[in-house]
């Protein structure tokens, strides 16, 4: 699913211009505890699976979501395992949409399901050894990336 009709009716009020988007992403391992990493069609770079906060819907809502839209896994939310905002959590998309991004990062188990190489947001998904993680679009803090990292959330 690409943007929601409150982020394109938002979009048409205000166009371009750098809007606050609360959002999540998750860190989802596999039995081996690899990464899954996706890379959007037409990009060279990767990210984590990832997406907006829809109206109504809690965070954990929204990672089961997106994580069963862009990777057809059905995931476990853990625990939350970062918390980021702020001017380094801005991004401008090719069409030049900008935002200013708070993500909550949870770290997922998969549940069930099968990696569905053909959606609309990735053209292709793979699991990564922690160790040996694509190049990445956003630049995500390294903690979330270590197992077992602490039990409390970083920020």
């Amino acid at each position: 699913m690409g943007m929601s009709d409150y982020y394109k009716d938002l979009r048409d009020k205000i166009g371009d211009q750098l809007i606050f988007m609360p959002s999540v992403a998750g860190i989802i391992r596999n039995d081996q505890d690899d990464i899954l990493f996706g890379r959007k069609h037409h990009e060279e770079l990767w990210g984590l699976v990832a997406g907006a906060i829809e109206l109504g819907e809690s965070p954990a809502e929204a990672m089961i979501r997106e994580a069963k839209e862009e990777t057809g896994l059905d995931i476990k939310p853990e625990r939350i395992i970062g918390l980021y905002g702020g001017k380094e959590r801005r991004y401008t998309y090719s069409n030049g949409h900008q935002v200013e991004y708070l993500t909550i990062v949870f770290e997922c188990s998969v549940v069930s399901g099968e990696l569905d190489p053909e959606n609309d947001e990735f053209a292709e998904l793979a699991f990564y050894p922690e160790d040996q993680r694509p190049p990445t679009a956003l630049n995500y803090p390294e903690p979330i990336f270590i197992k077992g990292n602490g039990e409390r959330a970083n920020f």
